[in-house]
């Protein structure tokens, strides 16, 4: 039986296992809310009372609202990163470096990090580059800005792989003084630009006077740190630092592979790319040696995102831990308020009310003010995970798309089930009041 329940769950799509979860965990409060009510018509006198104290019911809903909204914005925000900083990383298969801490490599590799690292020699770039299974060994140099945005050297052929092919403008660098600039680099087009000697606050602007480019293209977005990035020819870079060009002198003036390894200053890093999915894997682990060290960007970010879902274990349960507190200080509240209701109660009582008509309308009180407050949380966290992003984006580059899903909605159905079971305490010490000393006040 057991089996053949869980082979049926399994067999069903993943959207309508979402739903179901969904209103698994929201029955609770459904069937609280049918038991409750059953049989009653409270919602008139509730109405009345929402009005009579509005601005307090309206208080008790922001201040849940915000709770709610909190917690899952950044849920959906943790979620969004992880999405946004695979997404940079699609383009670098596998990344070869002087050995080192992997993370360290890679943020400066792949997110353009500053980081002073070693250089990998002529001979390591010709071997790999002269492998049979590699189709792309492409040097990435960095160490020099234009306002702000790194100036790496690299390839054509790089370029274009970032590209996919086509470029939203112009065309490849075919020059030393030429360049290719990201998405949003506010430069056009035609614009000359001579660049500084390091990244930041410390970048020295005058380092490389009588060096200039010209920009001949720019790539179309692609949501990661190389939109605000400016490729130049590799050559290039080396020439401004005076090193030699990576050719013999009779070939000074030619762009991209093949390098000499006599004349080769060194590159912090070579992408590395097969065409076969296996030859990368094999690629990784010849490539491992006492002076290089190769490793998948996308297997290092999966190592960080487990440690972030380790982190995201514990976002929810602050989240739920806050929510509920928050909450049970709203209850605490609305037993402080019934105070001033007691006489309308107690009359309601001596009229012969029922109790559990009396018992229905306190609980659809608190169950109304928590079931508002969740929806409004739910507005909060959109309104927050868009806010968010759109700072994260604008201080990491990384384009981030955080939006709300259905772990959140699950977040937010526990939420309510809990709190409206909760809410069954303020309503069980309003029925243990004496009445005859409410309706005297």
């Amino acid at each position: 039986m057991l089996e053949a329940a869980i082979d049926w769950w399994s067999g069903l799509a993943p959207g309508i296992q979402d739903g179901l979860s969904f209103l698994l965990l929201l029955s609770p409060a459904i069937l609280t809310g049918f038991l409750v009510v059953t049989g009653y018509r409270p919602f008139a006198l509730v109405r009345a009372m929402l009005w009579r104290f509005r601005w307090t019911s309206l208080l008790f809903v922001i201040l849940i609202g915000v709770s709610v909204g909190i917690g899952v914005g950044l849920i959906a925000q943790e979620r969004g990163l992880r999405q946004g900083t695979a997404r940079a990383a699609d383009k670098f298969d596998l990344v070869v470096t002087a050995p080192g801490s992997e993370v360290t490599m890679m943020l400066a590799a792949v997110y353009l990090q500053p980081s002073d690292v070693p250089l990998l020699s002529g001979e390591v770039y010709n071997r790999i580059a002269e492998h049979e299974n590699v189709s792309l060994a492409a040097p990435i140099a960095f160490g020099d800005s234009f306002e702000g945005a790194p100036v790496v050297g690299t390839t054509p052929e790089f370029v274009s792989h970032l590209s996919s092919g086509a470029l939203a403008e112009g065309r490849l660098f075919a020059a030393h003084e030429e360049a290719v600039v990201g998405a949003r680099v506010a430069l056009d087009l035609g614009d000359h630009f001579t660049p500084a000697h390091g990244v930041g606050p410390s970048a020295e602007e005058h380092a490389h006077e009588g060096h200039s480019y010209t920009v001949v293209g720019r790539m179309p977005p692609s949501g990661s740190p190389w939109d605000k990035a400016i490729l130049v020819p590799v050559e290039a870079v080396w020439e401004v630092h005076n090193l030699p060009l990576g050719h013999r002198p009779s070939r000074a003036e030619q762009i991209g592979p093949p390098f000499d390894a006599d004349y080769f200053p060194g590159t912090p890093a070579i992408l590395v790319r097969a065409d076969q999915l296996w030859a990368n894997y094999a690629l990784r682990s010849e490539f491992t040696t006492a002076e290089t060290m190769a490793f998948f960007p996308g297997a290092v970010l999966a190592s960080l995102h487990a440690l972030l879902g380790d982190v995201r274990q514990i976002l929810s349960v602050m989240a739920i831990v806050t929510q509920v507190l928050v909450t049970a200080g709203v209850l605490s509240g609305l037993i402080i308020l019934m105070r001033l209701f007691a006489r309308r109660l107690a009359l309601l009582r001596a009229l012969g009310a029922p109790r559990r008509f009396v018992f229905a309308v306190v609980w659809s009180y608190a169950a109304f003010l928590i079931g508002a407050g969740a929806i409004l949380g739910v507005v909060v966290g959109i309104v927050a995970t868009a806010i968010i992003s759109r700072v994260l984006t604008a201080q990491t580059d990384i384009l981030i798309r955080a939006s709300l899903g259905w772990p959140e909605f699950h977040l937010v159905a526990g939420f309510v089930s809990l709190t409206v079971l909760l809410a069954l305490v303020p309503a069980f010490i309003t029925l243990a009041r004496p009445v005859v000393r409410d309706l005297r006040g």
